[in-house]
């Protein structure tokens, strides 16, 4: 599997091999503000190729789920500035996930009350964990041109703020069925303006995002999530091979670090978005066969097929903080316990054991 440890230039960074971890969503912070077993669960991860975090709010409006991190604020940049150290320090690299979950959200979230944003009033039809148990999502306040505006400005001001955590860039989060992909989606967008109807106004809220954030800190330093034909939270996709394909040539000539694929069973777009991507592509492949999980040789057969250049792995990685020396050795690898997966203290967090621990 000696494909896995190739080098890779993606952006301003050399990649010690194409091992990513994907983002992973823990909810050990509070109000915003990341744990201090953060900077160890993360650094000891550093062997990856370039780690990226779990999602991270870039706004008050923009927090999906209760203890999840935000970076909006002073003590949000000086938490992850500690992550960010004890990684560089370990020899990783390191982007953060902003993620504005949109209508994937709640009132008891927000102060006063507020109702959760998206691109039109149409609940997801899903449910969320909150203080008072288990809720539905409300429907949200359709986004004014104003909302949309200061949206895009929250996107911008958090990659700044990452810059100054110490962060070597930022992904941006167009998947899983958040603020993005609810503009890209016809099912979650039926807006009658420039931000809906067609598959060129669809898509416009989220190349604007990647083109501000580019500009603001260089798009060398942004990749962006994707996630054709998921359904996660009530997403209804009826074309995602003429919307990603569409997405993909519009953010194309901004030169981003990267475009990172979810992939939900669609291969097909998977190749389209290979074939017209210039840059570097990062895949989250689907399980095949009886397979629960994506496994080590799986993702190398991905760069050996010139799917993708680097392969973005998940549980593997919360299960096996060495992972890497780990796929050298074939293994054994840790089992990931998901009773541990959301909130808690160390257990299933920092104590997973290393070969010869």
């Amino acid at each position: 599997m000696d494909e896995l440890f190739e080098p890779l230039r993606l952006g301003g960074l050399t990649l010690p091999n194409r091992l990513v971890m994907a983002p992973m969503t823990r909810s050990r912070a509070s109000k915003g503000v990341i744990n201090d077993l953060a900077p160890e669960y993360y650094s000891q991860r550093a062997g990856a190729g370039l780690i990226i975090t779990e999602g991270t709010q870039p706004s008050v409006i923009g927090q999906g789920y209760i203890d999840t991190p935000g970076l909006h604020s002073p003590e949000h940049v000086q938490a992850w500035r500690k992550v960010t150290d004890a990684v560089h320090g370990g020899g990783g690299r390191i982007f953060v996930q902003l993620m504005h979950s949109g209508r994937v959200g709640h009132p008891s979230l927000y102060p006063d009350g507020a109702l959760p944003v998206a691109p039109s009033p149409i609940a997801s039809g899903e449910r969320m964990y909150t203080p008072q148990g288990m809720l539905d999502h409300p429907v949200p306040r359709e986004m004014t041109l104003d909302d949309i505006a200061a949206t895009v400005e929250d996107f911008v001001s958090a990659a700044r703020l990452a810059v100054e955590a110490g962060f070597d860039g930022v992904e941006l989060h167009g998947a899983n069925g958040y603020l993005i992909q609810q503009f890209l989606a016809d099912g979650s967008n039926t807006r009658t303006d420039g931000y809906g109807g067609s598959v060129e106004n669809r898509i416009r809220f989220a190349v604007e995002v990647a083109r501000a954030v580019g500009d603001a800190i260089g798009p060398e330093r942004v990749g962006i999530r994707l996630s054709p034909g998921n359904t996660a939270n009530g997403i209804r996709e009826s074309d995602p091979a003429g919307l990603y394909g569409a997405l993909i040539r519009a953010l194309a000539p901004y030169h981003l670090a990267y475009v990172h694929l979810m992939e939900f069973g669609h291969r097909e777009v998977t190749e389209l978005i290979r074939r017209e991507w210039p840059g570097t592509l990062i895949l989250n492949p689907h399980a095949t066969g009886t397979e629960e999980r994506v496994t080590p040789e799986a993702a190398a057969e991905v760069l050996r097929g010139g799917l993708a250049d680097a392969v973005a792995l998940a549980s593997l990685w919360l299960a096996n903080p060495d992972l890497p020396a780990r796929i050298r050795a074939g293994g054994p690898y840790n089992e990931p316990d998901p009773s541990t997966f959301y909130g808690g203290d160390h257990r299933g967090y920092t104590d997973y054991p290393t070969l010869g621990g």
